[in-house]
């Protein structure tokens, strides 16, 4: 550490000082050690992945600027999960899962909507309606100035379901989306679709783009061609952008025969887009979604979709960020629950 960074850490120690209602933050640690605030959290909480002469020297400024960690009991019971829309119709799911394990440990939950990474200015945590949450889940994103503002509060959080890569050491759960795009295709090909179209979400989202993988993987193993042709990217994840890819794409000659969809709302779009060109599902069309969202069991014909396990993942995450907490040793930072298909009335053997 430079001797200007040195005296400039020692100069926010002591304009904190002079304001008693102010403490020390792990921010002022982390410029005094020399390191990032992330490095100090994990120190601060006991968990590994740090270097020893690194932790040492943290420790020592811990000691020399009197920084106090905050004790386990004085631990706000409250978790905020934090949802970027609330309109999604995974939110119940989510919020199911975050509840069962909450009350179990007699956490309050807040359900709010911040979007964070969409504004010029970040929201500061203290000027959220909850003050200060004990834990935080972050559905989707995670901005860097938003993890930041968490690491410095040493408030531990985890992603659900992270549409974008993330540093290595920030906590997540999510869903094997490869495997659940490979078993939808493999599911298809297996009945004899040879002409198997699909529907992918937005390039930028992470998911989409594993699951399209997934797709291509289970065609290259079947011996099948992969025609970007019979890949229609869309905006959103919505019923309406899936039934115009469907649109596009069932007028295509030949036409497919099968359309995997990235979820389960555009599946239903393209269930639209059949009836509109006079097409049954599935002895003309067979369709596959993703999620198994409550809709796909009611959809006429029921939906065959990949389940992704939304409750029992948002317990995971639940339980994840009780464990930083308390300072357990993190066994891992990602965690990925298994997809499953489901088979129900909406897949046949292609016509003759």
């Amino acid at each position: 550490m430079s001797e200007t960074g040195a005296h400039g850490a020692d100069a926010e120690l002591e304009r904190l000082r002079g304001d008693a209602s102010r403490p020390v933050t792990i921010s002022v640690i982390a410029e005094s050690a020399g390191v990032s605030v992330p490095t100090v959290s994990k120190v601060i909480n006991r968990r590994s992945g740090v270097a020893a002469d690194t932790r040492a020297r943290v420790e020592a400024a811990i000691s020399r600027h009197g920084y106090r960690r905050p004790a386990p009991s004085a631990r706000s019971k409250l978790m905020e999960l934090v949802f970027p829309e609330l309109a999604s119709v995974w939110a119940v799911e989510i919020i199911r899962g975050v509840e069962q394990v909450a009350r179990a440990n007699h956490v309050r939950v807040l359900v709010s909507q911040f979007g964070l990474h969409d504004t010029e200015t970040p929201v500061r945590l203290d000027e959220m309606p909850s003050h200060r949450p004990g834990y935080v889940i972050r559905v989707a994103q995670c901005s860097a100035a938003e993890r930041e503002q968490l690491q410095a509060r040493g408030i531990p959080f985890v992603v659900f379901d992270p549409t974008a890569e993330l540093p290595a050491d920030v906590p997540f759960v999510g869903a094997t989306n490869w495997t659940g795009g490979q078993s939808a295709t493999s599911h298809l090909i297996g009945l004899g679709h040879h002409r198997i179209a699909m529907i992918s979400g937005p390039e930028s989202i992470l998911c989409c783009r594993a699951r399209l993988a997934g797709h291509r993987s289970a065609l290259e193993a079947a011996g099948l061609p992969y025609d970007p042709d019979l890949v229609a990217r869309t905006g959103h994840l919505t019923r309406e952008d899936g039934h115009a890819a469907a649109r596009a794409l069932l007028s295509r000659t030949p036409r497919p025969t099968a359309i995997f969809a990235s979820n389960d709302l555009q599946a239903l779009g393209v269930y639209q887009a059949a009836r509109e060109a006079g097409l049954r599902v599935p002895d003309d069309l067979s369709v596959v979604g993703f999620d198994d969202l409550p809709i796909a069991a009611w959809a006429d014909p029921p939906l065959t979709t990949v389940h992704q396990p939304l409750t029992e993942m948002a317990a995971a995450a639940t339980e994840m960020a009780l464990a930083l907490g308390r300072g357990d040793p993190a066994t891992h930072t990602g965690l990925e629950l298994a997809t499953a298909l489901v088979v129900r009335d909406s897949t046949a053997p292609p016509a003759p």
